[in-house]
């Protein structure tokens, strides 16, 4: 049992809480902000650049106009269930290329889009699947009897 004697020593202080009087440790009367103006007052917000008449850098920055604005950027993910899997032969791995080439997605797609693989529905035959996948998804192909690759082995299978 350690004693309060012998407790480590704490090398950080409590930051100082400015403009709370003289009880706060910075002091009392102007506790910190120096004299007079603008920053002694108040807070200056982040983008605040002077006057009316001058913009500041948010306003400077061209907007994005059209439809489009609202949209986002990020890349699409093409979701498939797990039922149209039972389209695949058996035993077969399941890449971005076998997708294709059956029909399940469209090939173009499939380079220019992200591919991930959900649990909803039944799987009759075992696959190799090579492909990120949902949790659900993963225990229904193990119990079919099928492989779903780690990140690592998928690296080695695209190669």
């Amino acid at each position: 049992m350690t004693k309060l004697n012998q407790l480590p020593k704490t090398t950080t202080k409590a930051k100082k809480r400015v403009g709370r009087g003289y009880g706060s440790g910075k002091g009392g009367h102007t506790s910190g902000r120096g004299a007079k103006g603008q920053k002694a007052r108040s807070k200056v917000k982040l983008g605040f650049a002077g006057t009316k008449t001058r913009k500041s850098l948010l306003k400077r920055l061209p907007l994005l106009r059209g439809k489009g604005k609202l949209k986002s950027r990020k890349p699409k993910t093409i979701i498939i269930n797990l039922k149209y899997l039972n389209l695949l032969p058996k035993n077969s791995q399941v890449t971005i290329e076998t997708l294709g080439k059956h029909g399940i997605i469209d090939p173009n797609e499939g380079k220019n889009f992200k591919v991930k693989i959900l649990g909803e529905g039944k799987i009759d035959h075992p696959l190799t699947v090579g492909l990120p996948v949902s949790q659900g998804a993963k225990k229904k192909i193990e119990k079919a009897g099928g492989k779903v690759l780690t990140n690592d082995s998928r690296k080695s299978i695209s190669r």
